[in-house]
């Protein structure tokens, strides 16, 4: 991204960088009133959710908010007719507008994440699930007792940042080291991107099948987007261990599940993985959150699906990477956004000698737009692809993309969330009838 000062439409530029790297030559209209990346970020309900409980709302540290206009900009040239969100800025506070989340340091805004001193350095622990907390005493060799946070920032405080991070690992749990700004923009697309299936000449002219196995954030809005792109979206949950985030907000499972019909199968029986293995096969899109190893027990393989029949993409959004040499790694938006660099930036950018949190899991809803602009594109010029997506390098694309520009003194809008145009649809309730239909193709 080009310097940015008040005559530049960053968020322009960057979705014509985006439709670059993906191969697309479409136009990115040019705006009457383009606002600067500080503008944006002042706007967009994430600068309220960056610095201390008690001090004032902070700047980013890069064109965060630019980004992620820019993503939704280029997914309207893409679908110029689509009923897209308006702001795409606005996205970045959402999740926190829904539960109420607000700026809290070195504490993420959802309270799961904490930054904390390590004998040699900073380190993010994200206790975000169950599981995560009942690890803590073998990740540690102590017993956690009932202050689990106490436990952790004593015990951390005396071992290196390396051992930490290794162990834990092995207990799959969310750990990252907090790393300075990256010195380039890494590529938002892995490395493992490529093309490996046969590209129609265009698309078909109807609506492409998305199966949708994410969870969470990042996954379902880009799929939420797809839909409103124009894509049938068929999200596939497991009986047994369905969605986290319909015991969330209601509101946000709504927005970012409402255009969708739920298929619920239970993935320990062998009926219950024939026919997941029978409705990815249907699809023309398949977006997922999982690590390979994962989706192999269940008999699903990215390559053989994109190599399968023409047409086809796989869309995988993980924290690392299919190809992430630390198999073991997972990553939510808050910690990917850490190791990204984003924690360390927004400590120097405003002259603290500690990192701080930037936003409310900023990595989530950034690569969420940006997974969405890579698959319908991926669509639009007749598939064929494996799109790799990783949290920590969309959240460090972003933040080493451009300048933060110019400070703003317009003043730090909340969070906001767009209403729901219609309610999710409950665990499973379309079951019966997608499966169905499973013998047909479109």
């Amino acid at each position: 991204m080009a310097r940015t000062d008040a005559q530049t439409d960053a968020a322009r530029e960057h979705a014509q960088a985006l439709l670059s790297r993906l191969g697309v030559s479409v136009p990115v209209p040019e705006r009457t009133a383009p606002a600067t990346p500080a503008e944006l970020w002042a706007r967009s309900g994430a600068m309220a959710l960056t610095g201390f409980a008690e001090g004032p709302p902070l700047s980013a540290p890069g064109p965060l908010a630019a980004c992620a206009e820019g993503a939704l900009l280029a997914l309207r040239a893409l679908a110029p007719e689509a009923p897209l969100p308006a702001d795409g800025a606005a996205l970045l506070g959402e999740h926190a507008a829904c539960l109420g989340y607000r700026r809290r340091g070195r504490i993420s805004a959802g309270g799961s994440c904490r930054l904390l001193r390590t004998a040699d350095g900073w380190l993010a622990v994200n206790l975000a699930r169950r599981d995560d907390v009942a690890a803590v005493p073998a990740w540690l060799e102590c017993e956690a007792g009932d202050d689990v946070w106490g436990v952790v920032e004593r015990e951390v405080a005396w071992r290196k940042t390396a051992e930490l991070l290794e162990r834990g690992w092995l207990l799959s749990l969310p750990l990252a080291a907090a790393l300075p700004p990256p010195e380039r923009a890494p590529d938002w697309l892995t490395s493992g991107t490529a093309q490996l299936g046969e590209a129609l000449p265009a698309a078909p002219a109807r609506a492409p099948l998305v199966v949708d196995l994410t969870s969470l954030w990042a996954g379902p809005l880009c799929t939420s987007l797809l839909a409103c792109a124009g894509a049938r979206v068929v999200k596939v949950e497991s009986t047994g261990r369905p969605d986290g985030a319909r015991g969330g907000s209601a509101h946000f499972f709504d927005l970012l599940n409402g255009d969708k019909a739920s298929v619920a199968l239970d993935f320990r029986s062998e009926a219950g993985r024939a026919a997941l293995r029978a409705l990815v096969d249907r699809a023309d899109l398949v977006v997922e959150g999982t690590r390979p190893r994962a989706l192999a027990q269940l008999g699903v393989d990215a390559e053989a699906f994109v190599a399968g029949r023409p047409g086809r993409t796989w869309v995988s959004i993980t924290g690392y990477g299919r190809r992430d040499p630390a198999p073991g790694r997972v990553a939510f938006g808050d910690d990917a956004a850490v190791v990204a660099g984003l924690a360390v930036a927004t400590a120097l950018h405003h002259g603290e000698d500690a990192p701080l949190f930037c936003a409310d899991a900023i990595a989530d809803p950034l690569s969420g737009l940006h997974a969405a602009v890579a698959a319908w594109a991926a669509w639009t010029t007749g598939g064929g692809w494996l799109l790799d997506i990783a949290l920590r390098d969309v959240a460090g694309h972003a933040l080493a993309a451009g300048p933060a520009g110019p400070a703003t003194s317009e003043p730090a809008a909340p969070p906001r969330a767009r209403p729901a145009a219609r309610s999710a649809r409950p665990l499973g309730a379309d079951t019966q009838a997608v499966l169905r239909e499973l013998p047909l193709r479109c």
